[in-house]
């Protein structure tokens, strides 16, 4: 019999890594904003680099911003890639806040600014995020311990970015350039609290499906599940039941001969036969990852799917006979995910690669990013309860820290935002699909004349930075157009009050 013991570690995209052995044993599986992409079904595209027209730069950043110690003075390379072919001297500069992974993937997955480059003949810069990719500060050796890998969060990432750009700026004698900053999941919470802390930088922020209110209970802890279930059921209460119903089995199967048969023939492990708790880590992951890319045409960012992924599982799941068993079907829906393109003879269940260099989002998670979940039991995974104590006492276990859970709302605010921000606020655009399951910790309503909530029913995570098609439905073409014409304001203005 499986037990659930609740612990709340990754993955943004959304930008985000599979938990460590000691952290995933008898526990769900956790899904935080970029770094939440499990590394089972990653695999790197040796094409990735070619296809990205940016050249590629090192800034030479310092290890630490806010103490004067001599080991602060440190200088690590932290990269950045650049595209200046539509840039006009004065124009403006479009940075890419980046995410918890290496900034190839991120830039090769927003094709939006490319899309828009033309039009604002800006120069485009996707700014790697410190401790990864290829911007490590202590190189191969960066996380081997807390003393190394301490100088990881999101304070220092904001300040490099403030930084590269300043000194960007000013090696292009093009000072009077105005800034925007950009990002989706984890990257559009840098963005959004980038334009708050560094306003004098950054004219004005688009933050795509960032989760900027999913700390310190600011939502109820079980959002996200609630969200990935109504998903399915608002598609087809059948497969709904089919996918809550399909742990019960796993369970009961793990302590049987048959059931360890019916194991063998659903899961195509790679290594032999996997262990129950990797079988629901497995399953688990590929519906809450469809649910998060749930987009409305065939896309190749996490995995390749097609157009509205989650509506094809529930068709496989809804086609096949009764008497399959649950856990049959809610294997054949998973496939979809793992194998769309039928090239996979055999699953890596127990353990996968971190082809895009996630793995520090555990660091962040056990530090700062304490993002509090549960499932209730209406929610189609198994019910559990958040429990702040296992997940400390893992962290301690772990890293030899204990997480801090309110510092993001007292570093970055968070609580009552519509009232605050309203007052001091000014230039972000916060956009969400409902599809998305991390949209419930979005912001959802306009705040002021300027701060902006764009919405859409039937959009997933970060939809709107992906490359424009002309399969693209007609919401998507007007959020996108909404985005556009605001930050078009926002350099007006900026250029009318230069000029004044």
């Amino acid at each position: 019999m499986m037990t659930m013991i609740p612990l709340f570690l990754s993955l943004l995209s959304l930008l985000l890594v599979t938990l460590p052995a000691t952290l995933a044993s008898h526990s769900p599986p956790i899904f935080f904003p970029g770094a939440t992409y499990p590394s089972s079904s990653l695999k790197q595209d040796d094409t990735l680099k070619k296809n990205i027209p940016f050249k590629t730069q090192f800034f030479p950043q310092i290890l630490d911003h806010f103490t004067y110690h001599p080991k602060s003075y440190i200088i690590f390379y932290q990269k950045y890639l650049i595209n200046s072919q539509f840039w006009h001297h004065g124009a403006p500069i479009f940075v890419y806040t980046g995410n918890e992974g290496n900034i190839e993937w991120f830039a090769a997955n927003t094709g939006f600014l490319l899309d828009i480059a033309p039009k604002f003949r800006a120069l485009l810069v996707f700014i790697e995020h410190r401790y990864y990719g290829e911007s490590l500060p202590f190189g191969k050796d960066s996380y081997n311990s807390a003393e190394m890998v301490g100088y990881l969060n999101s304070q220092q990432a904001l300040a490099d970015y403030a930084v590269l750009i300043r000194s960007l700026k000013q090696n292009l004698s093009s000072e009077a350039s105005p800034v925007v900053v950009f990002g989706g999941s984890y990257g559009g919470m840098l963005a959004a609290w980038f334009r708050l802390k560094y306003p004098h930088v950054a004219i004005g922020a688009l933050a795509s499906s960032a989760p900027i209110l999913h700390f310190d209970d600011i939502i109820p802890q079980t959002s996200f599940y609630d969200a990935v279930s109504q998903d399915f059921k608002s598609v087809s209460l059948n497969c709904y039941q089919v996918i809550k119903g399909s742990w019960a089995e796993l369970a009961a199967f793990s302590s049987q001969g048959q059931g360890l048969a019916e194991l063998s023939k659903n899961f195509k492990s790679c290594k032999g036969l996997p262990s129950v708790d990797a079988a629901q880590n497995w399953l688990w992951a590929a519906f809450v990852y469809t649910a998060m890319v749930n987009y409305p045409t065939e896309a190749n960012f996490m995995m390749h799917l097609p157009a509205y992924p989650v509506k094809e599982m529930c068709k496989i799941i809804d086609a096949l006979p009764p008497g399959e068993t649950k856990l049959s079907k809610a294997f054949a829906a998973a496939s979809l995910y793992y194998n769309y393109s039928q090239t996979e003879k055999c699953f890596n269940i127990e353990h996968g690669s971190d082809a895009h260099g996630l793995h520090g989002w555990d660091w962040q998670a056990c530090t700062e990013m304490v993002m509090p979940m549960s499932c209730s039991s209406e929610s189609m995974f198994t019910p559990y309860s958040y429990n702040y104590s296992a997940f400390a006492e893992e962290c301690m276990k772990m890293y030899g820290v204990t997480p801090r859970p309110h510092w993001i709302t007292t570093e970055f605010g968070g609580k009552q935002i519509e009232k605050i921000l309203k007052r001091f606020g000014s230039n972000i655009i916060f956009s969400n699909g409902m599809q998305d399951p991390w949209s419930r910790g979005g912001v959802l309503k306009n705040i002021s004349a300027s701060i902006v909530a764009l919405v859409t029913e039937e959009g997933a995570h970060h939809v709107d930075f992906r490359f424009a098609t002309k399969d693209d439905p007609n919401w998507l073409v007007e959020q996108r157009r909404q985005e556009v014409d605001i930050i078009q304001s926002w350099i007006d203005e900026y250029y009318c009050d230069l000029r004044s």
